[in-house]
């Protein structure tokens, strides 16, 4: 794991411990579990398991689509107590991310990468979107970098 990012949490996780922060405890120790799963199976790729701070965080922002997700299905299907308890995962997740892009910023991300690429047609989405993303260095939401690709492919 990013050792940085890997310090980082194993001391928040021993702080959590010695306060009896339930939440924040197991919300670390599930993003801990997740980030050694990832480093074995890139040591079954390629042999070594060590995770860059961007594979790390990549791994962070999944885990907190994850609660976003879970809380959205949670809220519509009328189980407030268990949207709250994802939020919550969310919001201790959040922390570890950088700060996300705002929409100025991705439509110019968006626009810079069509001006590069020149794109011929929307078959080309998948590649703008993996441009954009890289450009992103993952601080911006899929979702909004999507919506923006299809409005300039209907410009």
């Amino acid at each position: 794991m990013a050792p940085l990012l890997k310090e980082k949490i194993d001391k928040d996780l021993s702080e959590a411990l010695k306060a009896k922060d339930e939440v924040r405890l197991g919300t670390l120790r599930l993003v801990s579990a997740a980030i050694h799963n990832r480093e074995i199976e890139k040591r079954g790729k390629s042999g070594s398991g060590e995770l860059t701070e961007d594979e790390a965080l990549d791994v962070m922002a999944r885990e907190a689509k994850k609660r976003k997700e879970a809380a959205i299905i949670y809220g519509k299907g009328g189980r407030p107590e268990l949207e709250a308890k994802e939020l919550s995962e969310l919001k201790i997740i959040e922390t570890y991310l950088p700060a996300r892009l705002s929409e100025e910023e991705v439509s110019g991300i968006v626009d810079q990468a069509f001006e590069a690429g020149n794109p011929a047609g929307e078959k080309y989405f998948g590649r703008l979107m993996g441009e954009v993303m890289r450009r992103a260095g993952g601080r911006a939401d899929s979702a909004v970098v999507s919506r923006f690709i299809k409005e300039r492919f209907s410009k």
